[in-house]
């Protein structure tokens, strides 16, 4: 298996990366929605925890998907059937990197103006002050993110469906 992007195929890293962070939004947007309906407890507060671990993990890996991204291009070779549909591909994308930083900021923003102190693995942090209207307001973007995210990777699914079934293009095989 090749580590790096080639004309037709996406490499080893790229593939981690896409494959790493589609299963971590699986568990993690579910998770938080399951997260909204428990009443407070101790339960709850380990849960949310690992509900920030995860989101802190994620936000590492797409910063690290994207530098990737950058330094080693992705593959092209691919034919189109109009050209909107590369921009409707590309637009798609970073609304994806766009909703998935929106997410994982304002989450880690709400938890701080909260006036806890978070562990982002490599260093711990937290404001000396707290602020609520600004807590409230963050959440409501993470909230608002997720269900914009819902939607880009509906989209995403739908396209790769039609690309596959309809124009028969075995475009998976770029990604799997």
């Amino acid at each position: 298996m090749q580590l790096f992007n080639s004309f037709n195929k996406y490499g080893l890293l790229a593939k981690l990366f896409h494959w790493i962070t589609f299963i971590a939004l699986i568990v993690q947007v579910p998770f938080g929605f399951y997260l909204v309906g428990l009443e407070f407890s101790d339960q709850r507060i380990e849960l949310e925890n690992f509900h920030i671990l995860i989101g802190i993990s994620i936000f590492y890996i797409v910063l690290a998907r994207l530098i990737w991204k950058f330094l080693n291009p992705s593959p092209k070779g691919w034919r189109t059937f109009f050209k909107g549909q590369v921009l409707i591909a590309k637009i798609n994308h970073f609304l994806l990197y766009v909703a998935i930083f929106a997410i994982t900021i304002s989450g880690i923003l709400k938890k701080l103006y909260m006036g806890e102190i978070l562990n982002f693995i490599f260093f711990k942090y937290g404001f000396e002050k707290d602020n609520f209207v600004l807590a409230d307001a963050y959440y409501q973007v993470h909230i608002y993110a997720n269900y914009l995210l819902l939607a880009l990777v509906t989209l995403h699914i739908f396209a790769v469906i039609v690309h596959h079934f309809i124009f028969k293009e075995k475009i998976l095989k770029k990604i799997t």
